[in-house]
């Protein structure tokens, strides 16, 4: 099966040749010149091609944005910023930095080391205590012992989807917020604290004595598998 490539990128040239070049690799290559509409189609992608400089929303707010909706695709920004504080605020979300002019078969490569890693890391499925079932691919949470499916809200996913990423390490509670919410954590903030007790309503067999996400008293929490 070919793999597949959102590339967005507003410069013709460089679209142009991205997608040729690409596709004579074997890639199936998804082109488009802005990031509208860009939420639903990461879902069906391998990997994002992602420009910084681009009309209407720039690739920093699209990248985030992607990153939420669809956090285990590999995102590589494209840009011809080369200061460090731009590769620095892209890596936050991100997983890799080209600058502009680049070479093609650099390029390639990059992003099949992303798709390799990526492949080699991720689980289509995955199985938390003894009846939740995680479908990474399907993006769907089910009670096996119901065959139903749980509802998440978005921030509720992707804290599941960051603990996932993180299983088995203590993770603070400053960082899964300023993960989660993109924002500094203020001492004292019940919001993630209240935002757990949901999930473990959800995904536990009995919220008062959880088996999936474990607390760390003053630290933050773990999620086992």
């Amino acid at each position: 099966m070919k793999k597949s490539v959102l590339c967005i990128e507003d410069n013709m040239e460089i679209g142009k040749l991205i997608k040729e070049k690409l596709e004579q690799h074997g890639f199936s290559v998804q082109w488009q010149l802005s990031g509208e509409g860009t939420e639903k189609e990461v879902l069906h992608q391998d990997v994002v091609i992602l420009d910084i400089m681009l009309p209407g929303l720039d690739g920093f707010t699209v990248g985030k944005r992607l990153k939420e909706v669809a956090p285990m695709v590999p995102i590589l920004l494209l840009s011809a910023r080369t200061a460090v504080h731009d590769k620095v605020d892209g890596l936050q979300f991100a997983d890799d930095y080209v600058t502009k002019p680049f070479h093609i078969d650099e390029l390639i490569a990059r992003l099949e080391v992303l798709m390799r890693r990526n492949g080699d890391e991720v689980e289509e499925s995955i199985q938390l205590g003894k009846h939740i079932e995680v479908n990474l691919n399907a993006q769907t949470v089910i009670n096996k012992s119901t065959q139903e499916e749980i509802v998440l809200t978005g921030k509720e996913h992707r804290i599941l989807l960051y603990l996932l990423e993180n299983a088995n390490q203590i993770l603070p509670k400053e960082k899964i917020f300023e993960t989660v919410w993109d924002e500094p954590y203020i001492h004292g903030d019940k919001t993630l604290f209240m935002h757990i007790g949901h999930l473990r309503k959800k995904l536990e067999q009995n919220p008062d004595e959880p088996e999936i996400i474990e607390t760390f008293k003053g630290i933050g929490y773990r999620l086992k598998r």
